[in-house]
């Protein structure tokens, strides 16, 4: 597929999904579409085994949506679009594959709200990050109120939308907004080393692992355990886990499926 704002490529089982709109990487109505579509792509590929979101434009991740789209538009347009962006959150949540983010330069609003939603954050050492919605009279619109009090707790997440300031890496670092700081000249090569060591594990088991701490960590503990009850005993009639099971007893090198 061809892509007017992104830049999607495969390497080594990890796919990547760059977005590619200068100056800053904002989102319009075709971006908005492009990249759940690329995600979906990367999704159902069986030799992409993780997923990476990035930017090919040095100083800006994203700063969000394309602040004219929102000039003068209509009550059931602004339902399309925020309908539109919860699908997107909905799709990534869902997702049965590892979901990286790369952050190098601003990530703001938009752009930094589906950082929240990948498994693993990585950011350069010069990334800004921040929801500067407020500044407008809006509120997030992909899923960042609730990723926000999900990761940081409800006190911290409240004074982080009402001040509306963009953080450092190592602040974004102190608070959970980011895992793991790069240098900004090597933050892909790093995280594409990290994707290939991800790949490199058994499909399911990744799966699986994300099913049950994304969905399990949003129910009661005891559904929780439902969902972990079910995913272990899928995994148990899998090809991957015979082999893991006769690799450690031979004390080989497993060959996944």
């Amino acid at each position: 597929m061809n892509y007017q704002y992104l830049k999607v490529r495969t390497k080594d089982r990890v796919g990547w999904i760059e977005y590619n709109r200068p100056p800053v990487n904002t989102f319009n109505w075709e971006m908005l579409h492009e990249v759940p579509a690329a995600l979906e792509t990367l999704l159902k590929d069986p030799k992409v085994r993780v997923i990476v979101f990035a930017s090919a434009i040095e100083k800006y991740f994203s700063t969000g949506a394309e602040i004219r789209v929102f000039d003068r538009i209509s009550m059931k347009g602004m339902e399309k679009w925020i309908s539109t962006c919860h699908t997107f959150v909905s799709q990534m949540r869902q997702a049965r594959k590892p979901l990286l983010a790369a952050v190098r330069g601003i990530a703001a609003s938009g752009g930094l709200e589906i950082v929240l939603h990948c498994d693993i954050r990585f950011a350069a050492a010069d990334a800004r990050l921040g929801h500067p919605e407020i500044n407008i009279a809006f509120i997030p619109t992909v899923g960042a109120t609730q990723a926000l009090t999900r990761l940081l707790g409800r006190p911290r997440a409240l004074r982080f939308l009402y001040e509306g300031n963009l953080v450092s890496a190592e602040e974004a670092h102190a608070m959970g907004l980011v895992d793991l700081i790069c240098s900004s000249e090597r933050i892909h090569e790093e995280v594409q080393a990290y994707a290939s060591l991800l790949a490199q594990k058994p499909s399911g088991a990744l799966a699986a692992i994300r099913r049950t701490i994304t969905e399990g960590g949003t129910v009661p503990f005891d559904e929780g355990l439902k969902i972990e009850f079910e995913s272990a005993l899928k995994l148990a009639g899998t090809k991957d886990f015979s082999e893991g099971i006769s690799s450690f007893l031979e004390k080989r090198k497993p060959t996944w499926d």
